[in-house]
């Protein structure tokens, strides 16, 4: 079965760091996709950034390009979200999401629809 665990959010001023981390259980050495998602209250799912686990290839959101680094920990199934530079804009509920029959490429935009599996998600809120 696979599980996804996120955490990591919190509160921070705007111009902050904050890194949120997701746990990924259940597929069969590295092969699949974490991608990050953001939903702020009244807003719709928003992608913000992919790693594919085996070749390392990303993702980025032109709204958070520059200003958040995905990376992986393949040993230790971990994928890490660092955002830099926070705005009040990024206050949302982040989510992780896997799937092993997704690839990511800096010129392809992802969707929720193209996630099987989702982790629950980590609040960051960045105040103004």
């Amino acid at each position: 079965e696979v599980q996804l665990q996120a955490s990591g959010g919190g509160l921070v001023q705007a111009g902050g760091s904050l890194r949120v981390s997701c746990v990924v259980s259940g597929f069969t050495g590295d092969s699949y996709t974490v991608g990050w998602f953001r939903q702020a209250p009244g807003r719709e799912r928003e992608a913000v950034s992919c790693i594919t686990q085996s070749n390392g290839r990303t993702y980025y959101a032109t709204s958070v390009k520059g200003r958040f680094t995905i990376s992986r920990d393949n040993a230790k199934h971990l994928a890490f979200l660092q955002m830099n530079s926070l705005k009040p804009d990024d206050t949302a509920v982040y989510y992780c999401a896997a799937d092993a029959d997704l690839y990511c490429d800096s010129e392809s935009e992802i969707s929720a629809r193209d996630f099987t599996f989702w982790g629950q998600g980590t609040l960051v809120t960045v105040s103004s």
